[in-house]
């Protein structure tokens, strides 16, 4: 079975940026980041598939961060950038063999969550 740890969470002030990585014990296809907010519900945020590095956003964190990945190491990355006070949250990386699709249902394999908090 697939393990997943995440690290790179911490605080930083509004505008600031951070990097998450991610690193899987074994290769899986699709690989993704999601993020709950205290008293809200989980939300992906970003998702990369295995080959020419396509990916997926959310809405609101397009353009300031960016998710990428190394097949050989089986790490994936989450740099985010211009970060705002509403991004705090705890951030899950996730892994599933299925097609990449911000949806959480889709996932099967969660790392325990790095937090990471932006303050104003």
């Amino acid at each position: 079975q697939v393990q997943l740890v995440e690290s790179g969470g911490g605080s930083v002030q509004a505008g600031g940026s951070l990097r998450l990585s991610c690193a899987a014990s074994t290769h899986i296809n699709c690989m993704a980041w999601f993020r709950q907010a205290p008293g809200k519900e989980r939300e992906g945020v970003a998702a990369i598939f295995p080959g020419a590095g396509k990916a997926v956003y959310a809405d609101s964190v397009k353009g300031r961060f960016t998710i990428s990945r190394d097949n050989v190491k089986n790490i994936v990355y989450l740099q985010m950038n211009s970060l705002k006070p509403e991004d705090t949250a705890m951030y899950y990386c996730a892994a599933t063999p299925r097609a990449c699709a911000l949806v959480e249902d889709s996932y099967e394999t969660w790392g325990p969550g790095t937090q990471v908090t932006v303050s104003s």
